[in-house]
């Protein structure tokens, strides 16, 4: 029920109304938080909050994702190759293609995946 909560008040806060992006998802000691803006058919918009340290391991998505480092710096694994992104840049991870996250310092980013 909790994330039910959280999805509607982030949802509730973007409705019509501008907003920033990283002020709606907070970091957290030793975590990754995650805020999920929209859950529809077609596809999902995710906003993370990764601490130093914390990470994603390897694993598929069927959809590519678009992700939007919108704080810090990420290092993304994709089909083997390492790729550091930063604040402003994006960058797509492939569907069906292996990926993994890795925060060398905290950063926040948007993942968005349509489902086609």
């Amino acid at each position: 029920m909790t994330n039910e909560k959280t999805r509607t008040s982030v949802l509730q806060a973007c409705l019509g109304k501008e907003q920033a992006l990283t002020g709606l998802v907070e970091y957290s000691d030793d975590s990754i938080v995650s805020k999920t803006i929209l859950d529809k058919p077609a596809g999902t918009v995710t906003l993370f909050a990764f601490d130093k340290g914390q990470k994603l391991s390897e694993h598929t998505a069927p959809y590519d994702a678009l992700v939007q480092i919108l704080d810090g710096r990420a290092r993304l694994t994709i089909g083997g190759n390492d790729v550091e992104v930063s604040a402003g840049q994006v960058i797509v991870m492939p569907g069906n293609v292996p990926h993994a996250v890795c925060a060398d310092e905290r950063f926040k980013m948007l993942l968005t995946m349509i489902r086609a």
